[in-house]
């Protein structure tokens, strides 16, 4: 994996955990980055204060205004940068890691997603984020798409701004 594949991804789980509060536990990526890093989600799927702050920090990255939200993750969940080989191949390809295996779990989803919201304040091309232009929704994404032009979250967003387009078009056109 490629380390800017690895920074989009935890972007991912920053976004989901913004978007709905918590993290899908039978998602491939969360249960994926759990297993791998010996973590054990909340049994309640709750994580405190955590998502309320992520939430605020990806308003403020994309609304390009200071990153307070980022800073304050950064002070209330200190990364712990360390080298890690965890993928066992026993080449010595190291990758950077911020948090350290089997620490608690909010603790170190904030310690990782400090660490990446940081990374993509400062400028990291790896990732940008966008939010949601379909109306009445407002949800978070990660845009990785060759020219960073997404709009939308999902297809069924993009889908319903389409249809309620041709429909106005539409209704003008007969009436």
């Amino acid at each position: 994996m490629q380390y800017g594949d690895y920074i989009g991804n935890v972007t991912r789980l920053a976004v989901e955990l913004a978007n709905t509060g918590t993290l899908d536990r039978t998602g491939e990526l969360v249960e994926d980055f759990f297993v791998q890093h010996e973590i054990t989600p909340p049994p309640d799927g709750t994580y405190g204060d955590l998502p309320d702050l992520v939430r605020a920090a990806l308003a403020q990255l994309v609304d390009a205004r200071p990153p307070e939200a980022v800073h304050q993750l950064l002070r209330d969940y200190p990364p712990e940068m360390h080298l890690s080989d965890h993928d066992g191949a026993g080449n010595g390809v190291f990758h950077i890691h911020f948090s350290r295996n089997g620490t608690e779990a909010r603790r170190w989803l904030g310690q990782l997603i400090a660490a990446k919201l940081a990374l993509v304040a400062a400028g990291d091309p790896a990732v940008t984020l966008g939010r949601c232009a379909a109306d009445g929704c407002g949800d978070y994404f990660v845009d990785q798409s060759r020219n960073r032009t997404r709009r939308f979250c999902s297809n069924a967003c993009a889908s319903r701004t389409t249809v309620a387009a041709y429909r106005a078009r539409a209704k003008g056109d007969g009436g």
